[in-house]
């Protein structure tokens, strides 16, 4: 299913790669995990992902980003699809990893619920959801027209919304919660050091 136009996609086609510098981490999946990236942006993390793991497939709603994504090295083998988080283009328990990286964060509460739904639908038995989102914490939180409660629109439509731990966990309440935590760094802006924050969260589905 390919998702409506958004903010976003005029965000990439006139800024081209939005995000830049090295990817987070990249957690232990085993060697022949089916891995699917939700919402892969410009390519940040697939890129990385990609060089891991041969069986890999992304999608995002922005068919500019799903275009830089392809261009990125060691993607050409990766199955690329334009279409919207909350309808996923895949079958049943048909992915073993599942990153969800500054995804869910930019829908509101029912985009969010209904991506969450999603994302354990195609997790197979023993699955695992790597989540992460920004945090109440950061610098950013409450800044902006508010939408919903601790969600906020920034110029151009984009709404950004602001996590808790709790939070994080409740919303993938039929995943088994193996790690939520708070992830704090500072970032130098103008000379003056401000808190940036992130929830990331490890969840598996039991089977």
């Amino acid at each position: 299913m390919t998702a409506q136009p958004s903010p976003w996609d005029e965000d990439y086609r006139r800024r081209g790669n939005l995000w830049g510098g090295a990817p987070a981490p990249l957690p232990e999946i085993p060697a022949g995990a089916a891995v699917l990236e939700v919402g892969c942006g410009n390519g940040k993390t697939l890129e990385a992902i990609a060089r891991r793991y041969p069986r890999v497939a992304a999608i995002d709603s922005s068919p500019e980003a799903v275009a830089l994504a392809r261009r990125r090295p060691g993607t050409a083998e990766i199955g690329f699809a334009v279409a919207d988080a909350r309808h996923l283009p895949f079958r049943d328990a048909a992915f073993d990893a599942v990153f969800l990286v500054h995804v869910a964060g930019h829908l509101p509460a029912q985009g969010r619920k209904a991506v969450a739904a999603e994302v354990v639908r195609v997790l197979g038995p023993g699955g695992t959801l790597f989540f992460r989102s920004f945090s109440v914490e950061d610098m950013r939180a409450g800044k902006g027209t508010e939408t919903e409660p601790w969600t906020f629109r920034r110029g151009g439509g984009i709404i950004t919304h602001y996590f808790t731990e709790d939070e994080a966990a409740e919303l993938f309440s039929p995943l088994v919660a193996v790690s939520v935590r708070t992830h704090r760094w500072r970032m130098r802006v103008r000379g003056e050091d401000l808190p940036r924050a992130e929830v990331e969260g490890v969840f598996r589905r039991e089977g």
